[in-house]
């Protein structure tokens, strides 16, 4: 996020997944640091837990804050912690760490492996974020499906708790492991009262050479299945994936499969991400290493996909009637709200509409084209 204004203090929560990332968070630092110099710069996150002594040696930084630590500034724990941009939708962590060890990714060194609060606890800070008002909830962790393991617990009875609280109307599941969207989830998701028909689904490559070097825990033939399954009880879901460019062994021959792949599935975005060595990880050891201006082509051809895939979707819902949450912000005169497949619509200001559900039909006319 830019910082525009002046600020006496500046809160910078960091990702390390790549080196784009960290290259990111460096430049918002400097940028918080010239727009104030005499404020002081909080700095926490993967990237203030993985290489604090860097983070220490950028100007303008006063504290660093791991994620062990972070909470002493801010409650953000895997027990309920919340964040919210509007006042009718809120993230909701219900867990964190990682035990994949994935070859490119150094969030398990940075984050820990994978724990969560129990369900009986979960379901108590999902209750007060009811009686906070917000009508919609989006699960969030590192790798959510592992919510529960080490409770004996699972996160498909996480989630058939989650529905039975009154006062929340809608949730989404931020992102979930293909091999852990278990065709149970799938099910109770078509079929919940208030569970929402959009999945943000990892893909990471499209080739299933590209994914063994990855050490990714699936290949594209589960990953096909898996969204098949979706569509059969959810036509309309919207379905985004991650996927990264220019990862180690992805020669011009796989990058087409992976192109041929993703096209061939009703995937409605795409989340592109352009491989970046990461200090520590295993993929430093992988050869076939890819030019980087090759993996950036990659990645632009990968966005103009993305763009296809999301205008056949939305050219898949005009005309149909979906439920849209409004938000509080008046954007010149004209409100904003999603539909529970993840549209963005836009109408006449009305406060008597915020944080409330209406039917609309969407259009050309209301659609904003934002995905994010």
């Amino acid at each position: 996020m830019d910082f525009h204004e002046e600020a006496d203090v500046y809160i910078v929560n960091t990702c390390t997944v790549t080196a784009v990332a960290e290259k990111k968070c460096r430049n918002v630092i400097r940028q918080a640091h010239r727009q104030n110099p005499e404020a002081q710069i909080v700095v926490m996150g993967c990237f203030a837990e993985a290489d604090a002594e860097a983070v220490k040696r950028i100007p303008g930084v006063t504290q660093v804050l791991g994620n062990s630590t972070k909470r002493l500034l801010s409650y953000s724990s895997v027990n309920g912690g919340t964040s919210s941009t509007d006042r009718t939708r809120t993230f909701f962590k219900i867990q964190d760490g990682c035990d994949y060890f994935c070859t490119y990714c150094a969030i398990p060194y940075a984050r820990g492996r994978s724990r969560s609060a129990s369900i009986e606890e979960t379901l108590y800070a999902a209750r007060r974020i009811a009686a906070s008002g917000a009508k919609e909830v989006v699960l969030t962790g590192v790798n959510t499906g592992t919510f529960g393991q080490q409770h004996g617990e699972s996160f498909l009875d996480l989630l058939r708790g989650l529905d039975t609280i009154d006062g929340i109307l809608r949730y989404r599941i931020s992102s979930i492991e293909p091999n852990l969207l278990t065709d149970e989830i799938i099910d109770f998701t078509a079929h919940s009262r208030a569970f929402l028909p959009h999945f943000h689904i990892p893909l990471q490559a499209g080739s299933d050479h590209v994914l063994s070097l990855m050490h990714r825990r699936y290949d594209t033939a589960l990953y096909r299945t898996k969204l098949e399954r979706i569509t059969q009880v959810m036509p309309d879901a919207c379905i985004a994936a991650d996927v990264m460019a220019g990862f180690n062994g992805e020669t011009e021959e796989e990058f087409a499969k992976v192109l041929a792949f993703i096209d061939s599935l009703p995937i409605s975005y795409l989340h592109v991400f352009t491989y970046s060595d990461r200090p520590g990880t295993a993929a430093l050891k992988l050869g076939e290493k890819i030019p980087i201006p090759i993996r950036h082509e990659h990645t632009a051809r990968l966005l103009e996909l993305s763009e296809k895939k999301h205008n056949v979707f939305i050219a898949s819902q005009l005309g149909k009637c979906r439920p849209v949450l409004w938000e509080h912000t008046n954007h010149n005169g004209m409100m904003q709200g999603w539909t529970d497949n993840y549209i963005r619509l836009t109408r006449p200001y009305d406060p008597t509409l915020v944080n409330s559900i209406t039917e609309e039909v969407v259009s050309t006319n209301n659609i904003v084209r934002d995905t994010e």
